[in-house]
């Protein structure tokens, strides 16, 4: 058997100002952004070289939802974007205007630093140790 995580969904305001700040900031690729009527659209997208699992723009509906932007696991890291170079990569975030929560550290599994999305999200930045 095989199986893997084929999207995660990202509770966002605008749909538009996302796809922005994701293809800016993180350089992440649009893989698809279909339009479902009614206001709404499957937008996924993907970091550079990623083939499996993707990122889903899903728009906020009502007032519950909309509380959770920027906020989905209260306060906690849930998403982690793996890189092959960390300097390169935290450099040219910050460059970007990228909030880091953290100077880079070493752990025992690799270099790591805490970032935030446009929306207050808190991901981690990691090399992981060959």
């Amino acid at each position: 058997m095989k199986q893997h995580l084929g999207a995660l969904a990202l509770v966002v305001s605008d749909y538009d100002e996302a796809i922005a700040w994701y293809t800016r900031a993180l350089r992440f690729e649009v893989i698809e952004d279909t339009d479902l009527g009614g206001g709404k659209r499957w937008v996924l997208l993907a970091p550079p070289g990623s083939h499996e699992t993707r990122l889903l723009l899903a728009l906020a509906q009502g007032n519950e939802q909309a509380s959770r932007i920027g906020n989905q696991t209260g306060g906690r890291v849930f998403l982690f974007l793996h890189t092959d170079d960390f300097q390169r990569d935290w450099h040219r975030m910050r460059a970007a205007g990228v909030r880091f929560r953290e100077d880079p550290r070493e752990e025992s599994y690799g270099t790591v630093a805490v970032f935030e999305d446009l929306y207050g999200n808190a991901w981690d930045l990691l090399e992981m140790k060959k």
